[in-house]
C-alpha cells in the first residue's frame, strides 16, 4: 500500500506555477489575479477561501477577498460578479459554495464570465469538458484528482473505475474525465449513488474507486478488491475526545480498514484537498496566460 500524497504533489505543481509567475513578473507580463467571494460566516467555507487566498499569495498571484453578510441580496451579489467580469485586472472569479437559501446558486454560477470561471462550474465549461476541448476550465476537485493520478503515474487505461456520488461538482465530471480518451483516462466507468443496487458487488469489481458520496467512512473493506486504487474526496468532522479540538477529520473511506487492501490510497486530510487548490491555481494561471 502506498499513500497518494496530495500535499506533496500539490506542492510540486504550485512550485512550478510560482516559478512561471516570477518569470512573467520579471518580464513585465501580467501576473494572475483571483477574486474570491464569501457569503456568510460558514466556518468550513471561510477556511477553504482563506486557504485559496493564502496559496495565491505564496505563489505570486494577486488576490482579492470579498466578504458579504449572509443576508446580502441576490441582486447585489450578481451586480458584484458583473463588476468583476468587466474588471480587466481579474483573471479568475470564484464564489464559495454553498450559498444561503435565498440566493440561486444556478444564477450565480451562470453569471460568472466563462473565461473567468476558474471553478469550472459554468454550463459552457461543463459542455466543453464533455467535448474534450482543451480550453475548458475543468471543475477543480475532479481536475485535481486527475493531476494526482498523472503525477503519480497511476495506470488508468482499460481499468474499471467506480465513482461513488453523482454531484455536478465532483461525481459527474469525474466520471467524464476518467472515461475520456486521454491519459489519465480511458477507463470504463460506473457511477453509483443512493439508488444503486448491489453496491458492494459493483465496488468490489473496481480497479479504481473515487468515493465522493458525502458519508463518513462509508467505504468498507468488503467493498474493495485487493490492489485497488482508492481516492477519498469526502471530509467530515466526527467527535473525538482524545483530540484537543474535540473532533477529528475522516473521509468517505474507512481508512484504517481499507488501506491494507489498496495499492494506492489518498489520506484525509492531505489527499484530494490540496490538489483541489492546486487545480484552481492552474485554471487561474491558464486564464491569465490565454490573454497573452
Amino acid at each position: 500500500m502506498q499513500i497518494l500524497d496530495g500535499k506533496k504533489t500539490a506542492k510540486t505543481i504550485l512550485n512550478t506555477i510560482k516559478i512561471d509567475v516570477a518569470q512573467r513578473a520579471t518580464t513585465g507580463k501580467k501576473v494572475p489575479h483571483l477574486a474570491a467571494i464569501l457569503v456568510g460566516a460558514n466556518g468550513a467555507s471561510q477556511t477553504y477561501v482563506n486557504s485559496k487566498v493564502r496559496t495565491c499569495n505564496e505563489i505570486g498571484f494577486n488576490s482579492t477577498m470579498i466578504e458579504y453578510e449572509e443576508d446580502i441580496s441576490e441582486m447585489k451579489l450578481l451586480d458584484k460578479i458583473q463588476e468583476l467580469n468587466e474588471d480587466l485586472s481579474v483573471d479568475g472569479i470564484l464564489v464559495q459554495l454553498p450559498l444561503p437559501a435565498h440566493i440561486s446558486e444556478k444564477k450565480v454560477i451562470e453569471a460568472i464570465a466563462v473565461a473567468k470561471d476558474v471553478d469550472g462550474f459554468h454550463p459552457e465549461n461543463i459542455g466543453r469538458m464533455i467535448m474534450g476541448e482543451e480550453e475548458a476550465f475543468v471543475p477543480a476537485t475532479p481536475y485535481g484528482i486527475m493531476l494526482l493520478l498523472e503525477h503519480n503515474n497511476i495506470t488508468t487505461k482499460g481499468k474499471h473505475a467506480v465513482v461513488l456520488g453523482r454531484s455536478n461538482i465532483v461525481g459527474r465530471p469525474m466520471s467524464i474525465l476518467l472515461s475520456n480518451n486521454s491519459n489519465p483516462g480511458n477507463c470504463t466507468v460506473t457511477v453509483c449513488h443512493s439508488k444503486t443496487e448491489n453496491l458492494n458487488e459493483i465496488c468490489s469489481q473496481a480497479d479504481i474507486i473515487v468515493a465522493a458520496i458525502g458519508q463518513a467512512e462509508f467505504l468498507q473493506p468488503e467493498m474493495v478488491k485487493d490492489g485497488a486504487v482508492v481516492i477519498d474526496v469526502g471530509i467530515t468532522r466526527i467527535p473525538d475526545d482524545s483530540k484537543k479540538s474535540g473532533y477529528r477529520l475522516v473521509g468517505d473511506v474507512d481508512f484504517d480498514k481499507v488501506a491494507p487492501k489498496c495499492s494506492f490510497i489518498t489520506p484525509v486530510p492531505g489527499g484530494v484537498g490540496p490538489m483541489t487548490i492546486a487545480a484552481l491555481m492552474k485554471n487561474t494561471y491558464k486564464s491569465c496566460t490565454e490573454k497573452d
